[in-house]
């Protein structure tokens, strides 16, 4: 008994995910450790007997049967407990580790559990912060509001007359937890070691969930990541966060407002509210791509219990613990491989996903290409705002499972997020495309953001083998333009910056050789008036106006086009951005171009009708 308790108060002084530590733990003092063996494996060789068995008379084959197999795995890592359902929802994003039925499977796995007894609950408050639970609140509900994996959550009064919520971690989850990834860790040695088929390092994989795992079950770090989440949106007027008691939060307690509102997949009661679910829906999808793309700091498990609608129309979300980090490399590479998509360029997305980290780089891209096409081609045929995300990722699982793909751990999240972000706007409209409703923030970051990489990506967009693609530009700045925050002021010094800089030399000639073709064509018009005028035996018969000598002169109206469908833009706004373009140094030289050029043709012009030269 001495041995275990050992066990217990050494793995609860842990405040960090240490495998080494832990392993030390459990070698020292086994019995604990045989106890929790017995009731995992049986359990787990019992079900790998019965696939096992099922695999050799070939039941496995027949989806119904492996759907159930898939849903027996589920309900079993729910009774094993938090780390087993913990590990089961990290495998749920891995389709390069777990087939499509099993992937489906666990993105259905509940974090849901029965609550603790509330004499558990108080007892941690009075350890934790050091005073009884009546000095901490005027008023406590003893029953829990909701239980999870981790912790429950109690509403309470603060003797200020503050209405909070007050979760509180379940007794011994850290001892459970630590011993749990011990025993997880060292089945994924072994597996790795004796089970060749499997690519990915699951080592590594568990490792990353122990440290995930470590940070969720520190109540303060949880706060912090509030805070943190609060002051990165402050500007989003849209978007809220609960205020964090940090004097009454422990690594155990953690105290913050109570929020009423509603969740988002109660339709009814949000239109009750009086407000829109299809405005909270993209209010959403442009919180989470902003949290992706530009914060490189996401909240990662956005599901329909932590975000709630409030009556004010904002959308407030709830329970940090589990977020996330986009490098500003990866948020780079994301959308070139965007672009590489819409732009069909297979190969280049090929190499985008070694320089994401899902490839090796001496893996063969080479049949790695087609395979793209093949999963992507027909999706794109119809638009990427018509693409539906899950089919595509369906398909990309069965790609990653058959290629040797290891997903980062970032990314892994980010499919979680999305995916969950997805089914909550399907309960909403069903006609819902998450792709399309990103794709104006993609083309704003595109059309807005000063990375040259990103600089060079909208070359790649706009052109294609040197030739400039106007539809492209079009949809571009279509698509950016219907973003509701975005600034069109600045959208419009995006298009100017892009006009005048390095990338955009050739759009520059083009526009240099239309204004040219305009002015000769007006001194062609000039001549014929003239030569109506002159006597008979003075009239040039070698001169000829029609439509075909107006030499391409549609891409100065398609820019003037494209920048008049843009809402809201005005002509004060117009003139505001002339007066820059006159004053940019590149205009003055495109000038001298245009007067070089116009002379030149005026020349050539008055030779070739001097020589009776058919004009």
């Amino acid at each position: 008994m001495k041995e275990e308790l050992g066990d217990f108060i050494e793995a609860a002084g842990l405040q960090s995910y240490d495998p080494n530590e832990i392993s030390n733990i459990y070698k020292k003092n086994p019995s604990r450790l045989i106890k929790r063996l017995w009731e995992t494996l049986i359990p787990i060789c019992l079900f790998l007997i019965g696939v096992g068995w099922d695999k050799l008379i070939g039941l496995l084959n027949n989806e119904t049967r492996a759907r159930e197999r898939a849903k027996e795995f589920t309900n079993l890592l729910v009774e094993l407990g938090p780390a087993f359902i913990k590990a089961g929802q990290a495998l749920s994003t891995r389709p390069d580790v777990v087939p499509r039925i099993v992937l489906e499977e666990l993105a259905q796995l509940q974090d849901q559990l029965p609550g603790f007894a509330s004499e558990l609950a108080i007892a941690c408050i009075k350890e934790d912060l050091g005073k009884t639970y009546e000095e901490v609140f005027k008023s406590f509900e003893l029953d829990p509001i909701s239980a999870a994996s981790l912790g429950q959550v109690h509403q309470a009064i603060l003797h200020s007359g503050e209405k909070v919520a007050v979760k509180i971690q379940r007794p011994g989850l850290r001892e459970q937890i630590t011993l749990d990834l011990y025993i997880v860790r060292n089945i994924a040695i072994w597996l790795k070691k004796y089970v060749g088929f499997i690519r990915s390092d699951l080592v590594a994989l568990i490792d990353e969930l122990g440290k995930r795992v470590f940070e969720e079950m520190d109540y303060i770090n949880e706060a912090n990541n509030a805070e943190k989440f609060e002051t990165l949106h402050q500007k989003n007027k849209k978007i809220t966060v609960p205020k964090m008691y940090k004097n009454l939060t422990s690594k155990r307690v953690l105290t913050m407002e109570w929020i009423d509102g509603i969740k988002l997949t109660n339709i009814d009661g949000v239109k009750k509210l009086g407000i829109n679910p299809n405005e909270l829906i993209e209010i959403g999808v442009n919180c989470s791509l902003q949290q992706l793309l530009e914060h490189g700091y996401f909240h990662a498990d956005p599901h329909p219990g932590n975000i709630l609608a409030l009556n004010d129309g904002r959308l407030c979300y709830l329970d940090f613990g589990m977020m996330s980090e986009v490098t500003d490399k990866s948020r780079t590479g994301l959308i070139q491989a965007v672009v590489h998509l819409v732009n069909r360029n297979f190969d280049k997305l090929s190499k985008d996903f070694v320089e994401l980290g899902f490839l090796n780089e001496d893996v063969n891209l080479e049949p790695i290409v087609p395979a793209f096409e093949k999963v992507f081609d027909g999706a794109l045929t119809m638009g990427v705002s018509k693409m539906d995300f899950k089919t595509v990722t369906d398909d990309m699982s069965g790609l990653m499972y058959k290629f040797p793909f290891q997903l980062p751990p970032y990314y892994a999240l980010i499919i979680r997020s999305l995916i969950t972000l997805e089914g909550i706007a399907l309960s909403v409209d069903p006609d819902f495309k998450i792709l399309g409703a990103a794709y104006p923030y993609f083309a704003r970051r595109l059309m807005e953001d000063p990375d040259p990489k990103l600089r060079k990506s909208l070359k790649e967009m706009l052109f294609d083998g040197g030739i400039f693609k106007w539809n492209r530009l079009e949809n571009l700045v279509s698509n950016a333009s219907k973003q509701k925050e975005i600034n069109i002021e600045n959208l419009l010094d995006q298009v100017i910056d892009f006009l005048f800089s390095e990338n955009g030399g050739i759009l520059r000639e083009e526009i240099i050789e239309t204004i040219a073709e305009r002015f000769d064509l007006l001194n062609l018009y000039a001549i014929k008036n003239i030569n109506k005028r002159l006597p008979n035996t003075l009239k040039l018969n070698n001169l000829n106006l029609d439509a075909g000598m107006i030499n391409e002169i549609e891409p100065l109206q398609k820019l003037i086009g494209i920048l008049s469908n843009i809402p809201e833009l005005n002509t004060n706004l117009i003139f505001k951005k002339l007066n820059r373009i006159i004053k940019e140094p590149l205009t003055r030289v495109m000038s001298i171009k245009i007067a070089k050029k116009v002379t030149k043709k005026s020349v050539v012009r008055i030779i070739k009708l001097a020589a009776g030269v058919k004009q």
